[in-house]
């Protein structure tokens, strides 16, 4: 809930990103809404959610969760339940600002400047007390290998790395 409130605390869009944000979304939805106008987006895609419902496609390419959130945030909720590959195509919109979607027969670039905004639950480890001599649960592993490992503050953090 947090997350979603920070739209409200970002600078306001100036004309030249409300009608760059304007565009994406119509590009989308096929629709204009002049209500959001002036209103950074805010997109959370749900952990499910593919590579290509992030970055965008079709046979006459789309933009996608990326480039819906361009000039206001995305928020991936449940940060290491996403696919490893859907979280690798974050790195070169975040680095350029822009993702090209290439289709057989089609090529389209769209603008990717956005907040990425992530939340994960702690490591299991940190929550539940485990008997001395057991190993941690198999979950601390995957967070740790998908969003940087178990940052647990208590005294079992040690069996998650």
């Amino acid at each position: 809930m947090l997350a979603a409130r920070l739209p409200g605390i970002l600078p306001p869009l100036s004309e030249v990103e409300a009608l760059e944000t304007a565009a994406v979304a119509s590009l989308a939805t096929g629709t204009f809404d002049p209500r959001v106008f002036f209103r950074r987006p805010f997109r959370a895609p749900h952990h499910t959610a593919s590579a290509v419902a992030l970055v965008g496609g079709s046979g006459n390419p789309r933009p996608g969760e990326i480039s819906l959130a361009h000039n206001g945030v995305l928020f991936l909720d449940e940060l290491p339940e996403f696919d490893r590959r859907v979280l690798e195509v974050l790195r070169e919109p975040l680095e350029t600002g822009r993702i090209l979607v290439s289709r057989a027969a089609r090529q389209a670039e769209f603008p990717a400047r956005f907040q990425l905004v992530a939340a994960m639950n702690p490591c299991p480890a940190a929550t539940t007390a485990i008997p001395a001599g057991r190993s941690a649960p198999a979950r601390p592993t995957r967070s740790r290998a998908t969003a940087g490992g178990c940052r647990a503050p208590c005294s079992t953090a040690s069996t998650c790395r």
